[in-house]
């Protein structure tokens, strides 16, 4: 068999994906098998692969590439998120780049676009995950805009309409300005920032007194409805009835009374803007004032902004402060550290704004997802940590703002008949809305043109949490044969910052619409982050471009150096080097592989050290085998490889390898060779969940295979007997080989001379290895004795001691020469040392490590010196 000395990663990777894809290994269909299915967090259809992606799709590659092995029907569904907010704005902006308005379109001409943007980027993604070798059914990708798709999305909100869980209300909501639109309460980062504290005057009505009120935000003045008052504040209790007029726009509003108002914070007076805050619209309720909004969508100020009007909010708060100032208005500033709302998405500081949307009510609905992870287990999260995040969400649950005023995305199945709030219905269709409509006003002439689609399209979370349901056609068609077969699935892997967005969502919508979990375990990776502990970001420039990783150290290297030091839970301190060290295993696999590729086989006796070795070896693997499926049970995955990597690296080719290698220009016995090529197959089937490409080129190339033969669908090893004293006795021999090693570096003694060997066996140790140690050491002879050997070289393991004559092994002369040398050295060492510790100076003035670091090194050269002065002695 004529192998290349060096693996070539590119031309493999290409070769085997393209094979695996021509004969389907990854495509599923039920059957009798036991199902392992993972659906993919599907990742916004405007993205291209980053770090965070190559390591989740590692993960889930390697969970369904195991699966496949251990003879489960593995279905790993991909697909992606119409990711609404993200993909308009892109959309948006290629228009206006084309010189478009998005407002000047029709929300027919706009999908025209946004359509367009699609199919020219959506896939990019997906096409990137293969080249990571990751194994999904592409046969079965999904997009949550599919029309299939969307019809799921839709009946769900009218079947939770129709059961009185969605409303629609006039409530507070986030407005994310850059996006105009709103968003969830989840979707609001809250960001520490350093602001001010405005002290403005605000004049008695009906007199010379003066308020003075502190507020953040100055420029929200012009939508004060009142001043509020703490009722139990006595420096206030004669403006009880009174009113105040607002500065600049001079508009007069009552003085209110209430306990809400915190009399230590600023000056104790309040002002309420109930269109702007959501605790003064709550006392603008209660005290029935008026609501004054003043911004713009977009965060401009409306014409309520007097000659600001069309201003944006930052801009008139420079330039109001300047106005109020120079007015006397203005008292002082104070520095003051507040808790801004940004927009997760577009990083928008939030607005606070009163707006009609549609809410579902989530506290009855959330109850079994709580139960499912912190009663029952039924659905587990790794690590374990996350579930006092979950619990804190979950219990802490608000109504869900569904609603958003984008065209991008699953439209609202609401109809409006009439000008009324409450004058429209729900329903999957339009004709089923007219009926609806006809029935609910009694009025058979309604006719289609007569009704109006809500305009706002849903939050696209909405769609993603039927996810695993929806992508088995299980809403539209519940009791299909793929839904009833591969739901619910087994693993899902994640990032802990959508453990509710997303997880806990979708935990709710699978008791609602299955009653059963939607996954067994969610595994939950750290962030990638780089060597100075920084998220990697596009803005800060630390993040590596994806598929240079793999085209400089191969898929499988940037596969194992993600996983070496991706712990479940814990962030990922990313370095290149890791990759190298990825890239470097797979190395040593194929020089592995080339070596056995070199041997000439005969039917010759097999040598003790080999048939020794092997049954040493065939234990250890089945031991590391148990860890190894431990670790996976675990989701230590990062353990898994690692043990793997020492497995391969340590007992199979430094010591295995070793101790079957023939002597040079000598053949290899067969039985030696078969049982070591089936072992490096064992070793292949436990790699290749996490270096695909290099282990299948290995298995096909050992020998010629049919398409069934194919390593991707191979058989995980067996468990078998572990023999733990042979690997007891073999870690000592490890030891005593070690040792012979040392003494021949350090006297100089090439291997190819042959050495005695004599051991005082203290420890009662077998002979089992002894013929591996011979052959490893080149032992000429290998008796035991039962006292020290004079004239000898020695070294001990534990209280065994080892003995290799001098006579014949080294150049003496040389030798007292280098020994003489070198104690010359460190009595010179040891006076220099010696000197400083005398000196009572240095003793009492330096620190005291610094002086214990002294008296060490002066205990280490007597040690030494002593040494040195012994084994001169034995060479006279």
């Amino acid at each position: 068999m004529d192998i290349p000395s060096k693996y070539n990663a590119l031309s493999v990777e290409n070769k085997w994906y393209d094979y695996w894809m021509e004969h389907k290994y990854f495509h599923s269909t039920p059957d009798d098998r036991e199902p392992y299915t993972i659906v993919i967090p599907p990742p916004n259809v405007t993205g291209i692969l980053h770090m965070g992606h190559m390591l989740n799709n590692t993960i889930q590659d390697v969970l369904i590439r195991r699966a496949r092995l251990l003879g489960k029907n593995a279905c790993w569904v991909p697909g992606t998120d119409h990711a609404s907010i993200a993909t308009e704005a892109k959309v948006v902006a290629k228009l206006k780049a084309q010189g478009i308005d998005k407002n000047d379109l029709t929300r027919e001409e706009f999908l025209e676009h946004a359509w367009e943007w699609t199919e020219e980027y959506g896939g990019v993604i997906l096409e990137q995950l293969k080249k990571l070798g990751c194994s999904c059914d592409w046969d079965r990708t999904k997009f949550t805009m599919d029309d299939d798709m969307s019809e799921a999305v839709i009946k769900v909100f009218v079947d939770l309409y129709s059961k009185g869980l969605i409303y629609r209300g006039y409530r507070m909501v986030n407005w994310d300005p850059e996006a105009k639109t709103t968003l969830s309460d989840e979707e609001v980062i809250h960001v520490e920032k350093q602001g001010l504290l405005y002290y403005l005057e605000y004049k008695v009505e009906g007199s010379d007194e003066k308020l003075t009120i502190a507020t953040t935000r100055p420029e929200t003045i012009f939508g004060d409805t009142a001043i509020c008052i703490n009722p139990n504040d006595e420096r206030f209790t004669h403006l009880k009835g009174k009113k105040a007029i607002v500065p600049i726009c001079g508009r007069v509003i009552p003085i209110i009374e209430d306990e809400y108002v915190d009399v230590e914070f600023g000056t104790g007076c309040l002002k309420v803007t109930p269109a702007h805050d959501e605790n003064d619209k709550v006392l603008g309720d209660k005290h029935q004032l008026e609501v004054i909004d003043i911004f713009n969508e977009d965060a401009s100020l409306n014409s309520f902004g007097m000659h600001y009007e069309g201003q944006d909010r930052f801009v008139v708060r420079k330039a109001i402060t300047k106005e109020l100032e120079e007015a006397g208005i203005l008292v002082k500033t104070e520095n003051h550290i507040n808790k801004v709302g940004t927009s997760e998405r577009t990083k928008a500081v939030i607005e606070p704004r009163l707006s009609d949307q549609w809410f579902l009510k989530m506290e009855d609905l959330a109850k079994p997802a709580i139960d499912a992870v912190l009663k029952t287990g039924d659905v587990k999260l790794f690590p374990k940590k996350f579930e006092n995040t979950y619990r804190h969400w979950m219990e802490n649950i608000r109504d869900w703002n569904i609603s958003r005023q984008l065209l991008w995305g699953q439209q609202i199945p609401a109809y409006f008949y009439g000008d009324g709030k409450e004058d429209f219905v729900v329903a999957e269709t339009i004709e089923a809305a007219l009926k609806l409509a006809q029935e609910k006003t009694n009025n058979s002439a309604l006719k289609v043109e007569d009704l109006k689609q809500d305009t706002d399209a849903l939050d696209t979370w909405f769609s993603s949490w039927l996810w695993p349901m929806s992508v088995f056609d299980g809403i539209r068609n519940p009791e299909n044969e793929e839904i009833k077969y591969y739901y619910p699935t087994n693993d899902l892997v994640t990032g802990p910052d959508i453990l509710f967005f997303w997880v806990a969502r979708m935990i709710v919508a699978g008791y609602e619409y299955r009653d059963e979990k939607p996954f067994e375990n969610v595994y939950l990776t750290g962030l990638v982050r780089d060597k100075q502990r920084r998220k990697m970001s596009k803005s800060l420039g630390n993040s590596p471009d994806a598929l240079k990783l793999i085209e400089d150290y191969s898929a499988d290297g940037v596969r194992v150096g993600l996983l070496l030091s991706s712990a479940a839970g814990n962030d990922l301190m990313f370095d290149e080097a890791l990759c190298q060290q990825g890239k470097g295993l797979g190395n040593k696999i194929w020089s592995a592989f080339y070596l056995t590729n070199l041997w000439d086989v005969e039917d010759i006796e097999q040598p003790q050290s080999s048939k020794i070795a092997l049954e040493w070896f065939e234990s250890k693997f089945q031991k590391v085998l148990l860890e190894i499926e431990d670790h996976f049970s675990k989701y230590r995955l990062s353990d898994a490889i690692m043990a793997i990597y020492k497995l391969i690296n340590d007992d199979f080719a430094s010591w295995l390898l070793e101790i079957v290698k023939p002597a040079y220009q000598q053949p290899i016995d067969s039985k030696t060779y078969n049982a070591v090529m089936a072992i490096f197959e064992d070793i292949l089937k436990v790699a290749h969940p996490f270096m695909p490409f290099i282990t299948e080129e290995i298995w096909q190339t050992i020998t010629e295979r049919t398409p069934e033969e194919a390593l991707i669908v191979s058989k995980w090893p067996e468990a078998k007997p572990i023999n733990e004293t042979l690997i007891s006795e073999f870690e000592f021999a490890s030891e005593v080989i070690s040792g012979v090693r040392n003494i021949r570096k350090q006297k100089n003694i090439a291997f190819k001379d042959a050495i005695g060997f004599s051991v005082v066996n203290n420890e009662n140790v077998n002979t089992t290895f002894d013929a591996v140690i011979s052959k490893l050491g080149n032992l000429e002879s290998f008796e035991y004795v039962t006292e020290a050997v004079e004239g000898a070289l020695t070294y001990r393991v534990k209280s065994n001691e080892y003995f290799i004559p001098m006579e014949g092994s080294i150049d003496i002369e040389a030798e007292i020469e280098k020994l003489t040398e070198e104690l010359k050295y460190t009595e010179g060492f040891l006076k220099s040392v010696q000197k400083k510790l005398s000196n009572e100076r240095f003793v009492a003035g330096a620190p005291e490590q610094v002086v214990a670091s002294e008296k060490k090194k002066e205990a280490d050269a007597l040690a030494k010196i002593e040494t040195i002065k012994a084994s001169l002695a034995s060479l006279k």
